[in-house]
């Protein structure tokens, strides 16, 4: 009566390895009855061995047949013979020897003499004939020899030769779930037969026996893994594509059957994790692999049945980046105000115990610096190092601005390495397959820390060494203005030490014109009131932050005194603004600064900010301030009242078109219609012609400096128009400019900027046209994400800059020319109260502020108006309201 297996592999062209059906490691061998096949051999196949083996493979392998036993041979392994039936009822030997993949025996006579044997036997040896008269199978005269190597002396050879491609390939052996003895088919008659790693699992190890005789033990999992992997793969053809080799010289590759990749199979069954080794071998596949395991994790299944999912460590959060420590180390601020130091996830910056790294150190902290330090961007945590060696616990993150991840920036460039996490470190960074791709990129060109030769030393000489080095340096740096340098150490709110990169220098640097209150240098000094504050507010705006300077003269202890500009402004306003620090009369004469700095102090006082929360306006115009008269801080040009009293509103309409709105501030900027955009619109025709004649295609004789007025190309529409030199990067070749007639920036490499020297495109024959302006009453939000909805709404209603509106100016900056203006549509508009102003507000894209000024709180119908339109808003739960009140404690 015939029996049911499985087939589990083929031996030769007649004989099958057979299993129970539902229990695969119960096996028995079955040769076919009266027939032999051609032998696959180590020394040297016989003719035609693997073609007859390959046809039977391919006919019965994983499939479930009957078989029936005619006789034993009573040798050594007591072997079965017999014929199989196949599930179309064909039957074997029978369809071999017709096919001519298989001899009759010499002996087969003799074998089983029973009626059934027979008749077989007979019917055999007609199929036979016939194959041998149609020359089929081992009867033919042609083909039969396969060249099969199993040995591999140059796997590194091999690998160059075919890596990346897909060759035919059979599964002779499965010996672990990650491990496989593979028949190589690069061409029909060459094979090669060896061990093959599948690429990007590392699956447990099954029972072995170790050289020295000593058995070890199967690791959990292990026969699992085996039995899943040998039930798919055993002798079937897949696809394998070589992409590497292993330290221990075997080759690494992906294996393909037609359902798909089986690492994917064994990691989403929980039989293997995936291995960071191969990640770069991969590519963007080790993500799929990734996701195959996290579908186990997130089932507990096989090896993750006892896992715990990683606790959640809180989503993403806007911060600025406060400080950079090193290349993988800041500090970030959170809108809260708290500062915390973090670590950069899987990554770490040139070792400083490595020789050949630790020269690249400073290039790296330089690196990030640059791009980062100040920086508003997006941090998500994705773990946590525990304190270990006197450190403190730190968290490691993910910084991204943008679309640029400051890990993967770090190690593209060759600042910095990956960090081999263990297998089942979960605290890692979710891109760390791309990490590890870019940092084998950046040692394959060489880049950053990988180049062959160190970078030259920076050394900086400290010129506020003695008085005598410093008036020295003096001399040098009184000739330039708006020396580019960086803030590398805040000493006190208006004490800095300042590095300037292109002449090697260090100096001690002191706001001129101000006094801020001293901060302690230690725990045993007490700080004056509102040291620590301005200190802190120095360091917030200051540090490590790219500047410029101006140095006017030097005090006794070799310090340098002048005016420091960050983002362009000057910091020493800055401070008296927020009421940080206060105006040196005698100081502030000789700066040249005096009007501006005066005024700034005075609006601190007006909005009783910081050190002036108790100021007396009347005792002020008694004694005066500082023993100065008090026209100083006005002379003679505001709107604003500086005594206090509430001042009528004044009608001052303008016709205005609005050119540029910023993104950051929501400044506007203003071009005022009449002569001067008349004179404009003369002028670019006459400058648009000028520049397309190709004789004036001049570049600039030599780098840009800031301030400097040039002709730059927009890079929107081509054309050229006047702009001013902002900042320099002499590294990059580009500068960034302010179109002056428009207001509008960008950063421009040089090639796309000319010398503006003809006079009559001069500012003295044009003056630029673009003033800057903001919304009266009208309080931006926090947020950027409100700012940027206000900067949309505000184009909308200008309609792109191409609707003309009318601007009454309620007041003017002293210091800065700056307008406060109320927007309308029409004349007729302010009659019915309204204005673009209140339109924002009542949008919830702005509110009224709580403390005004005394040319504020004059406005009363408008402040009235917008009063009614916040309530509005607020009701409406609009913009900055949407989640409630703002304002409330």
């Amino acid at each position: 009566m015939p029996l049911q297996a499985q087939v589990k592999s083929v031996l030769s062209g007649d004989t099958l390895v057979l299993c129970a059906v539902g229990n695969p490691a119960q096996e028995r061998t079955l040769s076919l009855a009266f027939v032999s096949a051609p032998r696959i051999r180590r020394e040297g196949d016989e003719p035609f061995a693997f073609e007859s083996r390959d046809f039977l493979r391919r006919l019965v392998v994983g499939k479930v047949v009957q078989f029936q036993v005619y006789y034993k041979i009573p040798t050594g392994v007591n072997r079965e013979y017999g014929t199989v039936i196949l599930q179309n009822r064909e039957q074997l030997p029978d369809l071999l020897v017709a096919e001519g993949w298989a001899k009759l025996r010499d002996d087969a006579g003799r074998k089983d003499e029973s009626e059934a044997g027979s008749q077989l036997l007979e019917k055999l040896q007609a199929l036979e004939a016939r194959a041998k008269a149609d020359e089929k199978g081992v009867w033919g005269k042609k083909g039969g020899n396969v060249e099969t190597s199993y040995e591999m002396p140059d796997a590194k050879a091999f690998l160059e030769e075919w890596k990346g491609k897909s060759i035919d390939t059979i599964v002779e052996k499965v010996l672990s779930g990650d491990r496989l003895i593979v028949r190589l088919m690069p061409t029909p008659t060459r094979h090669v037969q060896t061990m093959l790693l599948i690429a990007g699992i590392r699956a447990p190890s099954t029972k072995r026996t170790n050289p020295d005789g000593a058995e070890q033990a199967a690791e959990a999992f292990g026969p699992e893994a085996h039995q899943f992997v040998d039930s798919r793969l055993m002798q079937r053809t897949v696809a394998v594509t070589l992409l590497g080799i292993s330290p221990g010289g075997q080759l690494v590759g992906s294996v393909k059957h037609p359902m798909g990749s089986i690492a994917e199979f064994v990691l989403k069954a929980g039989l293997a994790r995936c291995t960071d080794h191969h990640s770069t071998m991969l590519g963007s596949e080790m993500g799929t692999l990734r996701q195959a395991e996290k579908h186990a994790k997130d089932n507990k299944l096989g090896l993750f049945r006892g896992h715990v999912a990683q606790r959640a460590t809180g989503g993403e959060a806007e911060v600025t980046v406060s400080r950079v420590w090193s290349g993988d180390t800041f500090s970030l601020r959170y809108r809260t105000g708290d500062e915390k130091r973090v670590n950069l996830s899987s990554v770490r910056q040139p070792k400083p115990s490595d020789p050949k790294q630790s020269p690249f150190g400073d290039e790296a902290k330089e690196f990030m610096r640059k791009r980062f330090i100040g920086k508003h961007v997006k941090v998500t945590t994705d773990g946590k190092r525990p304190p270990s060696d006197g450190f403190p616990e730190r968290e490691m993150v993910t910084l991204k601005q943008g679309n640029n991840n400051a890990a993967l920036m770090l190690v593209e460039n060759g600042y910095g390495s990956v960090i081999r996490h263990r297998m089942d470190d979960p605290d890692r960074s979710p891109i760390y397959d791309e990490l590890l791709a870019a940092e084998e990129a950046a040692q394959k060109d060489s880049k950053g820390m990988w180049a062959a030769k160190p970078p030259a030393a920076k050394s900086y000489v400290d010129h506020s060494e003695s008085l005598e080095k410093a008036k020295r340096q003096m001399t040098l740096l009184s000739r330039q203005k708006k020396v580019p340098a960086v803030v590398d150490f805040v000493k006190s709110g208006s004490r800095f030490t300042i590095l300037i990169p292109r002449e090697n220098a260090k100096i001690t640097f002191v706001l001129g014109g101000i006094r801020a209150p001293r901060s302690a240098r230690n725990e045993n000094e007490k700080s004056e009131p509102f040291g620590q504050e301005a200190h802190d507010y120095a360091n917030r705006r200051c540090l490590q932050r790219d500047v410029e300077i101006d140095v006017e003269d030097n005090d006794k202890v070799g310090g340098f005194i002048g005016t420091l500009y960050v983002n362009r402004e000057n910091f020493a306003k800055l401070l008296l603004e927020e009421g940080l620090a206060s105006v040196h009369a005698y100081s502030a004469e000789k700066t040249g600064n005096a009007n501006e700095l005066f005024a700034a102090e005075q609006r601190a006082k007006d909005a009783r900010k910081g050190m002036w929360h108790d100021y007396d306006p009347a005792q002020d115009a008694g004694d005066g301030v500082d023993g100065v008269d008090n026209s100083h801080a006005t002379n003679g040009t505001s709107n604003d009242d500086s005594s206090g009293s509430i001042q009528p509103r004044k009608i001052d309409y303008r016709d205005v078109v609005i050119t540029h709105v910023d993104s950051e501030t929501g400044h506007l900027k203003l071009q005022q219609i009449g002569s001067g955009t008349s004179a404009l619109q003369s002028l670019m025709d006459s400058f648009r012609k000028f520049h397309i004649n190709k004789a004036n295609a001049q570049p600039l004789p030599g780098a840009p400096k800031a301030g400097d007025i040039v002709a730059a190309q927009f890079s929107a529409d081509g054309e050229w128009y006047r702009a001013r030199i902002r900042r320099n990067d002499r590294d990059a070749k580009q500068a960034d400019v302010l179109y002056i007639d428009y207001g509008n920036s960008e950063t421009l490499p040089w090639q796309r900027l000319r010398p503006l020297t003809q006079a009559e495109f001069s500012t003295a024959r044009v003056k630029p046209q673009a003033i800057d302006a903001v919304l009266s009453l009208v309080q931006l939000p926090g947020n950027q994400d409100y700012v940027r909805d206000f900067v949309e709404f505000v184009m909308d209603a200008a309609q792109g800059g191409a609707r003309q509106l009318i601007a009454n100016v309620d007041a003017q900056d002293p210091g800065t020319g700056q307008l406060s203006v109320t927007l309308l549509e029409s004349v007729e508009a302010a009659g019915k109260g309204e204005s673009v102003n209140r339109e924002v507000v009542r949008e919830g894209l702005g509110m009224v502020p709580k403390k005004l000024k005394a040319w504020e709180r004059g406005l009363t119908k408008e402040l009235e108006g917008l009063r009614a339109a916040q309530k509005e808003a607020m009701e409406g739960r609009r913009g900055m309201w949407e989640y409630g009140d703002l304002t409330e404690d």
